[in-house]
């Protein structure tokens, strides 16, 4: 057996409407399907962007979840490619998304040939979109 591609991440979240908002209205997800009551989670929901999927869900019936960390082992971010770094910025600000990280005091900087910015979801969830494929 051969892996042919990612099929999807899965993103667990305890503010799942803002989270649902962004992945759809910020980032353009398309939300292909929502199931609530789905095994004991409140929601169960496939986001899908050209062939890339989102599942994300809320945590099982009585658990907590732990807050995001970068210093949390596995995956730390995920990136998104860009044609041009600035538009996009602008183009998430207009509406009226403003959680980026910073870094030496700016929202976008440069590194290895490229831009690349970083965006917060509202789970926590690090998001870099850069503009070189490097």
């Amino acid at each position: 057996m051969s892996i042919k591609m990612m099929h999807h991440v899965c993103i667990q979240t305890e503010k799942y409407k803002e989270s649902l908002d962004f992945y759809k209205n910020i980032l353009g997800f398309e939300l292909v399907s929502e199931t609530p009551n789905f095994h004991s989670r409140e929601y169960n929901t496939w986001l899908k962007l050209n062939g890339f999927m989102i599942e994300l869900q809320t945590a099982k019936s009585g658990d907590t979840l732990n807050k995001w960390s970068n210093l949390n082992e596995g995956i730390v971010h995920m990136c998104f490619l860009v044609d041009d770094i600035e538009e996009e910025y602008e183009r998430i600000t207009s509406l009226g998304y403003n959680s980026f990280k910073i870094k030496n005091g700016k929202v976008i900087y440069d590194v290895e040939g490229g831009k690349l910015m970083k965006i917060k979801a509202p789970e926590g969830t690090e998001i870099e979109i850069r503009d070189s494929n490097i």
